[in-house]
């Protein structure tokens, strides 16, 4: 694959990473093609050079006609609600893993050059840390089983097909353009959200569960290589810091210093399959990508915090209805009190 101008499909544009990552293709001379939902995105996020379309990765017959000519898909579009899978579980698989196999089988029909698939850490499971791409996926809710699935479904097709693939891990990315009015996923931005209207952080469990979080920038550093780098075919990369793990109490601590906001945590019992840690070892993205964290968590932090200030806080949209509704459902989305 040639470093000349392509044209790229983006899924899920209108949302945080498809904005910045079409945003940046653009920049680079790339033709860009977006589709999105809005389900989980902000419309002034799509960049005003994107050739954009409102339709729903499930829509096969369009998506399959706005893959004319496409040279390389950036899968992004998801709903990444990890969580709350436990109990929308219908929704949530099928804009993960129906949504998936509509684009990749489209893709594969068109012949593109290579899809770039960005799935999660979810894939890891609860195993020991840091998770290295070597490890067998061991998924262990509803979101992460469709990611899972979505990968395999992606390889089989692509090397029937001879088309290259490229599967990214991103996690916890933070920045600007976030959704930050979604009360089941961001832990960040919810955190800040709500301290901006002058209410505590809610915390799930003890707060002592550790995390990895990225900057936007940083992930972009590893995605746009991934277009036709040629030792990447065939690739699982863990993309994030590895240097910097935190707990959700310090995150709490944090967003409260930015915000000024010093209310106690109000804790919550624990979410059923969450995950206690969760972290990543980066050391195949710096052999293959040169990776470098160049954005600390409390730079990220803020960066994340001056936007959703310049913006506004807003109240959270529970767009997403619970279809599981019993004594384990988390009294936050039972009682929308987030």
């Amino acid at each position: 694959m040639s470093s000349k101008s392509k044209k790229v499909l983006v899924t899920g544009v209108a949302g945080f990473l498809g904005s910045h990552l079409s945003e940046k293709l653009g920049s680079m001379g790339h033709k860009v093609v977006g589709i999105d939902n809005m389900i989980g995105g902000y419309e002034d996020n799509v960049p005003a050079n994107v050739e954009f379309h409102k339709i729903d990765c499930c829509d096969f017959n369009k998506v399959k006609s706005i893959m004319k000519g496409i040279n390389v898909v950036y899968h992004c579009a998801a709903t990444a609600h990890e969580g709350l899978s436990v109990f929308s579980p219908f929704e949530i698989t099928k804009n993960n893993y129906l949504a998936s196999v509509s684009i990749f089988s489209a893709a594969v029909n068109e012949k593109v050059d290579r899809i770039i698939f960005c799935s999660s850490m979810a894939r890891y499971g609860d195993q020991v840390t840091p998770f290295t791409e070597i490890m067998m996926p061991k998924p262990v809710d509803p979101y992460a089983i469709s990611k899972v699935a979505a990968e395999e479904v992606l390889k089989n097709l692509c090397e029937l097909n001879g088309i290259e693939w490229v599967i990214a891990i991103p996690h916890n990315i933070i920045g600007p353009r976030q959704k930050y009015d979604d009360p089941f996923r961001n832990v960040v931005s919810i955190m800040i959200n709500r301290m901006l209207q002058g209410k505590a952080p809610i915390i799930y469990g003890d707060g002592e569960q550790t995390r990895c979080f990225s900057y936007i920038d940083d992930c972009l550093s590893c995605l746009i290589p991934m277009l036709d780098q040629k030792n990447l075919n065939h690739e699982i990369i863990n993309i994030g810091p590895d240097e910097e793990f935190v707990t959700i109490n310090k995150i709490a601590e944090i967003c409260a210093n930015l915000t000024g906001v010093n209310l106690s945590p109000i804790y919550k019992k624990d979410r059923p399959k969450e995950v206690k840690h969760a972290t990543c070892s980066a050391d195949k993205a710096r052999n293959l990508l040169n990776y470098k964290t160049k954005v600390s968590l409390n730079e990220g932090i803020k960066k994340t915090f001056n936007y959703i200030k310049s913006r506004g806080v807003r109240p959270f949209d529970y767009n997403i209805s619970l279809e599981i509704d019993n004594e384990l459902t988390p009294s936050t989305w039972k009682n929308k009190e987030i």
